[in-house]
């Protein structure tokens, strides 16, 4: 017999209106890290395995929202939004997948898988000079995850990697905000930011800090032990024998 688990969401500020917090036994696990740390990868990795072993899964992703991605996309192909406009519209992305998928699923038990959560949109958002006490408050509303896993990744391990992928992004180099600065150096000096930022984030939630240097499966072997103590307890318990 299956145990049910009456567990209450907990959040970052004030639940979103409306919000009932009182019954979601399902769990939320983060993948936190900057482009060319292996996040889709390892997000698709820790989706199968669990998958493989009978959890209902539902995945996310910044700009996946139909009601707010596709304006994203469109906005950023101009490469004139600023910072708090472009904030904004990612607010309004994660608030919709929230209520349309997040909140949905972990009511129905299944494992929220999220690749890239609301510690991205702070971590760029303060790069680009943005206050970092109110773009924390614009993502109050945020569910508290069951673990956050950061793939750490320094720059020089980061690099060839982002070059290897198609080079360098207009947003990704922060040139948006750098204007003027050749493209390399514009992007050594904006992850630079970001990464500090991320640093500062893990150590202030205590993230789940994975070593992402080396190859995919040593990085997720060390991820798995992290889901695997998240979902443990999500299953039903051996029959007993009298």
């Amino acid at each position: 017999m299956t145990t049910t688990v009456t567990r209450r969401l907990r959040f970052y500020g004030e639940p979103p209106p409306g919000v009932d917090a009182a019954d979601a036994p399902g769990r939320l696990i983060v993948v936190e890290g900057p482009d060319g740390a292996g996040r889709s990868t390892q997000t698709r990795l820790i989706k199968e395995w669990l998958e493989d072993h009978g959890f209902g899964v539902a995945d996310t992703g910044l700009t996946r929202s139909e009601l707010a991605g596709p304006g994203i996309r469109r906005a950023k192909s101009g490469h004139n939004l600023d910072p708090l406009t472009l904030n904004l519209f990612y607010a309004s992305d994660f608030f919709d997948r929230l209520e349309r998928l997040i909140l949905p699923a972990l009511r129905a038990g299944m494992v929220v898988l999220a690749d890239r959560y609301v510690f991205s949109m702070i971590a760029r958002s303060v790069a680009r000079g943005v206050d970092r006490q109110w773009i924390t408050d614009v993502y109050g509303f945020a569910p508290i995850p069951d673990a956050v896993i950061y793939l750490d990744v320094d720059l020089d391990h980061l690099l060839p990697r982002i070059l290897a992928n198609g080079g360098f992004d207009f947003w990704e180099s922060g040139l948006d905000v750098m204007r003027g600065q050749d493209v390399f150096e514009s992007f050594l000096r904006y992850q630079s930011i970001v990464l500090s930022r991320f640093r500062e984030l893990a150590d202030q939630h205590d993230f789940a800090v994975i070593d992402a240097r080396g190859p995919i499966e040593q990085t997720f072997s060390a991820i798995l032990r992290e889901v695997q103590r998240v979902v443990d307890d999500m299953r039903a318990p051996p029959p007993s024998h009298k």
